[in-house]
């Protein structure tokens, strides 16, 4: 394993890329002036923990001539542990009530959602369980309390998802929508409406679903008729 890289590699992201190699993968390796995470034959790797933006270049780039996948891992449970700056104070450990669900990758895939429809890209989103270290800084850090990451690290993988077509990402959209405002999405979904407009910017931007008028104010959408599944004849109602 070259060199090339690692020497700020955060603990999850270095555990993400021991979990996700096989075999003959290699590591760390340049192309088109870009540094890969992983090389599986024809197929580059990218892990990104957070913030898609900051890779949205390197991927519009890369895509117009190489298969590229991204890998995105989503704290599906997570652990929190407390520490003071000092490291004398008492270490808490406790598990954060919130739990992250698939849909959250739509905060990032914002920042590249034309992606979706580029036949070189595909996404595989990784739930997992993390523990997610903290120090106390006090008043130089008012976000948080005061606490700072200072670490994230994987504990366990817990299921994995592939989008690498259209119906892959259609997939996502509940069954009996025929058409849908970003309100009914986030109804049938159980997800907050802001976060459901963020997915269907992604999707409408990666053809995947498309504005079709207005109901009252809200933008009115409906599956692309393209991606929906075909009826077999004399199947219906079976």
């Amino acid at each position: 394993m070259s060199g090339i890289g690692q020497l700020n590699e955060k603990p999850l992201h270095a555990s993400l890329k021991h979990w996700y190699a096989r075999p003959g993968d290699r590591f760390e390796v340049a192309v088109d002036g870009y540094v890969i995470d992983i090389v599986r034959d024809n197929l580059l790797i990218e892990i990104q923990t957070a913030n898609f933006a900051s890779i949205k270049s390197k991927l519009q780039n890369l895509v117009r001539s190489h298969q590229v996948r991204l890998i995105y891992p989503i704290a599906q449970e997570k652990w929190i542990i407390r520490s003071a700056t000092d490291g004398r104070g008492q270490v808490i450990r406790r598990k954060s009530p919130k739990r992250g669900r698939l849909e959250d990758l739509f905060w990032e895939m914002v920042s590249i959602p034309q992606l979706l429809s580029n036949s070189n890209f595909a996404l595989e989103v990784l739930m997992i369980k993390e523990e997610e270290a903290r120090r106390y800084e006090g008043k130089r850090h008012w976000r948080r309390g005061g606490w700072v990451i200072e670490s994230r690290r994987l504990l366990e993988v817990l299921d994995q998802r592939l989008f690498k077509e259209s119906a892959d990402w259609l997939g996502l959209i509940p069954q009996g929508l025929e058409s849908f405002t970003t309100r009914d999405l986030a109804t049938a979904m159980d997800i907050r409406k802001v976060l459901a407009e963020k997915l269907a910017y992604c999707l409408r931007e990666g053809k995947v679903i498309e504005l079709i008028g207005k109901r009252s104010r809200a933008n009115l959408y409906r599956v692309v008729m393209d991606n929906r599944p075909l009826q077999v004849p004399g199947r219906a109602g079976s």
